[in-house]
């Protein structure tokens, strides 16, 4: 009898924490779509947009950048920015409207690519 109810109560302590775990996770889940949507409401609307980045060496970038109507090429480093020309918009292969995919495009293109399970 005392096995008994040593068992039922390593149950329900189980059952408990895997309950705290989930409630920990949706409220995870929600914070994280509240930041995403802040930030997002944030950058909106602004006159600077990332075009391209390109890892040269640790900590360092070069990044195709947006400012207002003018792209620039600069170069980022772990203490400093720098100028390095300005483009011309026909000199950009694709232009940031050709750009914009929004994740369920690019989680469609990577389940595609990967061959189905056969059962």
């Amino acid at each position: 009898m005392i096995l008994m109810s040593s068992s039922l109560n390593s149950f329900l302590q189980m059952i408990g924490a895997i309950i705290i775990f989930g409630f920990v996770l949706i409220i995870t889940y929600f914070t994280a779509k509240w930041v995403g949507g802040f930030q997002k409401t944030q950058m909106k609307g602004k006159n600077l947009q990332v075009i391209e980045s390109m890892r040269i060496a640790n900590n360092k970038f070069v990044q195709v950048i947006k400012a207002g109507e003018k792209y620039l090429v600069i170069a980022v480093g772990k203490d400093e920015v720098t100028m390095l020309a300005e483009l011309p918009a026909e000199q950009l292969k694709e232009t940031p409207q050709d750009t914009q995919e929004d994740f369920q495009d690019i989680f469609n293109k990577l389940k595609n690519h990967f061959p189905k399970k056969q059962g």
